[in-house]
């Protein structure tokens, strides 16, 4: 019997910020929030760590650690999660688009709706080149057509397809799945496959590796690269980090993870969460085409991001990860970073580097 193991962890960061702190005050504070840890018999860590903001991140992104956030479960509908997350990456899209000029059009591929990104000008020998893009947002919400592409064409003068596909829970899986392979199959008939590929944030990130999955099954050519930036390929268990980690990292309302299966809205109870496909962890990944894994240090999907490029190792595929120190899940969509600018270049010649072979 596999014993589950859970960690609670109470973060308090201390940042110095422009206006000089009180010494006596902040002394009190650390000495209140002494580290303490008591373990259970079975393994369960009760635990409280002082973590102070390193200094090997940029001041923009000590000052995002910063920002509050309560611990307090705030409930949302799905309409106002879509419609937030519509707002936002509206306004995101536009502040990454005055740093990275593009043109940005509505199509539909295979049937399926898409935004299409495509750099002010291409390079002759890009011009056969497309990347495919499947976005986050917790399989019921775009949280990322926009913020994950506008960057990611400018840097590499490649044209972008973010694929539309059908959310959960009215489309559950494999909805969302069959729509990015309808839309890499009908590119197939006008590119090479070593000329294409896909890569995803988040959800997207689980989905790449899910249409990579999928692709091999039904003996079609696979991209020449994918990445997979804070993903995951189990939703059979959670992992550590998801115990440790919300959303922005220490900062905000954090929900002890339950043993079994997670995020069952994505699939319907008759689908095995150990699904190959569902869950590329228990797939056959030999084969696979060379991959970029991102994730950060306070990212709720830092455990599965990791456990899943080790998969990728022992399947013998060229596979690199790529940790950024202290930041929480997905921060690339965060246009204010440096490091964000870091990562999305790294993207960028990653997947150019792969598609020029």
């Amino acid at each position: 019997m596999r014993r589950c193991t859970k960690l609670f962890v109470a973060g308090v960061l201390f940042i110095s910020l422009a206006a000089a702190q009180d010494a006596a005050g902040q002394s009190a504070m650390e000495e209140k929030h002494m580290d303490s840890s008591k373990i259970a018999p079975d393994g369960t860590a009760y635990v409280t760590r002082v973590v102070p903001v390193p200094t090997a991140i940029s001041p923009e992104a000590q000052k995002m650690l910063a920002r509050a956030e309560s611990d307090a479960a705030v409930p949302q509908t799905l309409e106002e999660r879509r419609t937030g997350t519509d707002k936002w990456q509206a306004g995101v899209g536009e502040q990454f688009r005055k740093l990275y000029p593009v043109n940005i059009a509505s199509d539909t591929v295979a049937g399926v709706p898409v935004r299409v990104i495509t750099p002010l000008s291409i390079a002759p020998d890009k011009r056969d080149r497309v990347l495919i893009n499947l976005h986050g947002g917790g399989f019921n919400s775009d949280s990322g057509s926009l913020s994950e592409t506008i960057p990611i064409a400018k840097l590499s003068g490649i044209k972008v397809i973010a694929v539309l596909y059908r959310l959960a829970p009215e489309h559950p899986f494999p909805a969302g799945l069959d729509d990015a392979v309808a839309v890499y199959k009908e590119l197939l008939k006008t590119h090479k496959p070593e000329h294409i590929a896909i890569y995803g944030t988040s959800a997207g990130a689980i989905l790449t590796a899910e249409v990579t999955v999928k692709l091999k099954q039904l003996n079609l050519p696979l991209p020449a690269a994918t990445g997979i930036f804070s993903g995951s390929g189990d939703f059979s268990q959670s992992g550590d980090s998801i115990a440790l980690f919300a959303l922005n990292g220490f900062s905000g309302h954090l929900e002890p993870p339950q043993p079994g299966a997670r995020d069952t809205e994505y699939f319907s109870a008759s689908t095995d969460p150990k699904d190959p496909v569902l869950s590329p962890l228990y797939a056959d990944l030999t084969g696979f085409p060379p991959t970029l894994f991102i994730t950060s240090g306070r990212d709720l999907l830092l455990s599965g991001t990791t456990i899943l490029h080790r998969a990728y190792l022992r399947a013998g595929v060229d596979a690199q990860l790529v940790v950024f120190e202290a930041l929480p899940h997905a921060f690339w969509n965060n246009p204010a970073l440096p490091e964000s600018k870091e990562a999305d270049q790294l993207m960028a010649n990653f997947l150019t580097q792969h598609l020029a072979r």
